[in-house]
């Protein structure tokens, strides 16, 4: 499934408040990025209890039941979890990793609330969530008529929703700060070969696992734990920034003219994790039209080849990366154009 328009978490929350209510919807994502939890606070925020159910795990009987002779007639029962008295929300995660079996089970429980003789409660909302083909991950072409019965949505990870919420949930400052820094590394595209990758669930997982080991942990073992958790590139950029942090180097006293550029080559990660903090700020604050530019960003503007000049001559391999394309984001035409032009000038005028 690749829906033309996806959503963020909060977009998300009122489309289940709107719609989830009235229709089964289900939710479309990439693993890690919250779909799961976004549902279970929905169900808390609506008064219903969520349960959940992984249809990875579910064979048919898991839905309809087994059958019990009554008064000489078979009467097939439901489980427990599902044959509840009282409205609740049922949350079908996975399940369009289900067999086809077990999706034809889920018919009616979608459609129309019921399985057999049972009705779920008046108010019981139904949800149900999954990856994408895309994700590689494990699923299942889901049949037609499942597609047909429910309204479907696509969630996309949205850095400052996140960030809100991970004030809110003690998310340890490493992390936090970080993911202030550099927004663009929450969610990166599932590897088509078995190793970690950044989510917000991946980050968060590094987060508890942080605060477990207490403030004065390492920097090897911050290492295992980064490359446990995130992609190898972020990984390394994160471990950098945390050096930075201990060594008080700051991309804003650089801007401001109070330090200079790490030159040592034993801090060439942090020099690293710097320079792309500031191409990052450049991506976030110059206009792609100069036409548009502020006093204050043309400032930016002007300081940034300074110092991309004084990187030049402390390792040209990472100025060059600070202005060339990335993950198909590029920096303003204009301001390449000018870069290119008037770095070497500066980088003389600077060796003079």
């Amino acid at each position: 499934m690749d829906l033309a328009i996806s959503v963020d978490q909060k977009q998300l929350k009122d489309v289940l408040l709107n719609v989830a209510t009235v229709r089964p919807v289900f939710i479309w994502g990439a693993p890690g990025i919250g779909k799961s939890a976004i549902v279970e606070e929905f169900a808390e925020e609506v008064g219903l209890e969520c349960v959940s159910l992984l249809g990875s795990q579910l064979a048919p009987e898991d839905i309809i039941g087994v059958p019990q002779i009554v008064d000489g007639r078979s009467v097939f029962c439901p489980p427990r979890m599902i044959a509840r008295s009282e409205p609740y929300c049922l949350f079908l995660d996975e399940l369009n990793a289900c067999s086809q079996e077990v999706q034809k089970a889920f018919y009616s429980l979608i459609l129309e609330r019921r399985i057999g003789e049972y009705r779920m409660p008046e108010g019981s909302i139904v949800i149900g969530a999954g990856n994408r083909a895309q994700d590689n991950a494990i699923t299942k072409p889901m049949s037609s008529a499942l597609l047909n019965r429910m309204f479907h949505v696509e969630m996309h990870a949205n850095a400052r929703n996140w960030l809100e919420w991970a004030s809110a949930n003690g998310i340890h400052r490493y992390v936090y700060d970080y993911i202030s820094t550099r927004p663009d590394q929450l969610w990166s595209k599932p590897p088509k070969t078995e190793e970690p990758f950044s989510t917000p669930r991946s980050w968060h997982m590094l987060s508890d696992a942080i605060t477990s080991y207490g403030d004065n942990i390492g920097m090897e073992e911050l290492r295992v734990l980064a490359n446990g958790c995130l992609t190898a590139a972020h990984a390394t950029q994160f471990l950098a920034y945390v050096r930075q942090v201990r060594g008080q180097y700051s991309l804003k006293r650089i801007l401001s003219g109070e330090q200079r550029w790490p030159d040592k080559p034993e801090d060439r990660d942090v020099l690293y994790f710097l320079a792309q903090s500031l191409r990052a700020q450049l991506l976030r604050e110059l206009p792609q039209s100069k036409g548009n530019i502020s006093g204050a960003t043309m400032k930016l503007a002007l300081r940034a080849k300074e110092l991309i000049a004084e990187l030049a001559a402390i390792s040209p391999e990472v100025a060059q990366m600070s202005i060339t394309p990335e993950d198909g984001e590029s920096l303003p035409g204009w301001f390449v154009v000018e870069a290119v032009r008037d770095i070497p000038v500066l980088a003389k005028r600077r060796g003079a």
